[in-house]
């Protein structure tokens, strides 16, 4: 008995079709699974295993072997589980063959037989439309996420029963269209309205907007310099279609995207100086956007930007250069955007250190990192 289900995983912000061949074969009972495999994985068998006997679909007494291509890329994370139960209830001859042909699965399985979301599911039903599939299957949580995604039917599913009794059906059915009352109201975001005084900031503010210039503003605690930062995105203007997905994939990937809602508005991001090199740029065992990466096509701002460890400002030249980050790993090389506007703050106190070149503040490279930029960046002092 054998069967042939499809998958996704994640490779930088794309995605990469899996295939999840399963066996079933005489032999001792036992479970395998192959094809370069990380531990969370790896022990999908006995989530697996377990959520089909409590949904009265025991995985049959034999040898279950499952092997997940292809073999030679390293696969991690929990949207493996879902096929491959299906898998297996297609092996058992218990899955109609068209929904094996024309699907995408992707879902976390708990023991009682739940399916949890995953991180991703954007990018991964963008691929499967591209590929030609007519329907994906994944859990209820990130439905309307998948929904975003026109042209390919979208079926959430919040038990492993309910995808047992839906693939038990010859025909792909029509999906139900999503209520749309009920959903929730746009956030109001801060306005320049707000902003009592500093004209002359405000209009510089303007104009770095306009031209999307880097932007430094240097000047004492209180004056309005974070007030003013946090503004800036608000009138920049609204995404095109191609960056709006390029931006949702990044939210996707990393478990931030709004239920139902592209990212259609320039992101701000401001991390605290203690912020790690890692958290900045991007990286970890399996590699995740960075805080560059997040203010793609928005507004990275620092605040204090003096206290900034210098290996943290040191990064930041490459990606302000190629607009992309490259992370190079033993599961491979991921790149992701970082195309994104500057914003920088630090106190009058900092200035004065240096321009009389002394101190730490030098060290930290805050200030050169802007100069080295050349005349693509405003400087603007403010006063109390």
């Amino acid at each position: 008995m054998f069967c042939k289900v499809m998958s996704g995983a994640l490779q930088g912000i794309e995605c990469y079709l899996v295939t999840v061949e399963v066996d079933i074969s005489t032999g001792l009972p036992c479970m395998e699974l192959v094809g370069f495999l990380s531990s969370e994985v790896r022990e999908a068998k006995e989530r697996v295993r377990v959520a089909m006997h409590n949904c009265n679909a025991p995985v049959p007494a034999g040898r279950v072997t499952v092997n997940l291509s292809p073999a030679n890329v390293r696969k991690a994370g929990s949207s493996f589980d879902l096929p491959i139960a299906a898998g297996i209830l297609g092996a058992m001859k218990r899955v109609e063959e068209i929904w094996l042909r024309q699907t995408l699965f992707a879902g976390e399985l708990g023991l009682d037989g739940s399916v949890r979301g995953v991180k991703g599911i954007l990018p991964m039903v963008l691929e499967a439309k591209r590929r030609g599939f007519k329907a994906c299957i994944i859990p209820k949580e990130n439905v309307r996420e998948g929904k975003l995604v026109r042209g390919i039917s979208i079926f959430g599913v919040s038990h492993l029963e309910e995808m047992i009794k839906l693939i038990a059906q010859r025909e792909v059915p029509v999906p139900e269209e999503e209520d749309e009352k009920g959903r929730d109201k746009p956030e109001e975001k801060p306005d320049f309205s707000e902003v009592v005084g500093q004209e002359t900031a405000k209009r510089a503010a303007l104009a770095v907007a306009a031209g999307f210039h880097h932007f430094l503003m240097l000047g004492p605690p209180g004056v309005g310099k974070t007030m003013i930062a946090k503004r800036i995105s608000g009138i920049l203007p609204c995404l095109s279609e191609e960056d709006c997905l390029e931006v949702s994939k990044i939210y996707s990937i990393s478990g931030l995207l709004k239920e139902g809602k592209l990212m259609d508005e320039p992101p701000y991001v401001a991390p605290h100086h203690s912020v790690t090199l890692q958290a900045l740029t991007g990286g970890g065992r399996v590699p995740v956007p960075g805080a560059l990466s997040l203010a793609h096509k928005g507004v990275l701002f620092l605040d204090e930007m003096a206290e900034f460890k210098r290996n943290a400002l040191d990064s930041m030249r490459q990606p302000l250069e190629e607009k992309k980050i490259e992370i190079m790993r033993n599961a491979g090389a991921f790149s992701y955007p970082a195309d994104f506007m500057l914003v920088g703050a630090m106190n009058i106190v900092t200035m004065k250190l240096i321009q009389c070149g002394t101190g730490k503040m030098r060290e930290n490279k805050a200030f050169r990192l802007f100069h080295e930029m050349g005349d693509g960046f405003f400087r603007i002092v403010m006063a109390a």
